[in-house]
């Protein structure tokens, strides 16, 4: 029983430091969603133009299989595999900016809830 106990806290100790280690890394803090939401698209015209450059690729291998012999059908199948990863790394860049960019605007707008309460209890004693 501890030994789960100590496996589970060590496993969130090291999520949480890894976690601190990403944004570090990039030397964006957790806080500015506006540098975040660039980093996000930068990583995304990243991933766009390697799956461009993959797909590319693949049409070669599909048009001229017979000049890459058996070691076409290799390169075909890797090329696949970094599409569909490609494809995937896109699409949660793409998100991940997005939602960065609403919170980005949910900072430049911020909501008075107070004020949204008093008015939303005023109409109720009316």
């Amino acid at each position: 029983m501890k030994a789960l106990k100590f496996s589970t806290l060590s496993a969130l100790l090291a999520l949480s430091l890894f976690a601190s280690f990403v944004c570090a890394e990039n030397g964006i803090a957790n806080n500015d969603h506006a540098a975040l939401v660039k980093h996000y698209e930068n990583l995304a015209k990243e991933a766009e133009a390697k799956l461009q450059e993959n797909k590319a690729a693949l049409e070669e291998y599909e048009g001229h299989s017979y000049y890459y012999g058996r070691q076409g059908m290799d390169l075909h199948s890797h090329t696949l595999g970094n599409i569909r990863y490609y494809e995937e790394s896109l699409k949660e860049n793409l998100s991940n900016a997005e939602q960065h960019r609403k919170m980005v605007s949910g900072q430049e707008n911020p909501i008075n809830k107070a004020k949204n309460n008093m008015d939303r209890d005023s109409t109720a004693v009316r």
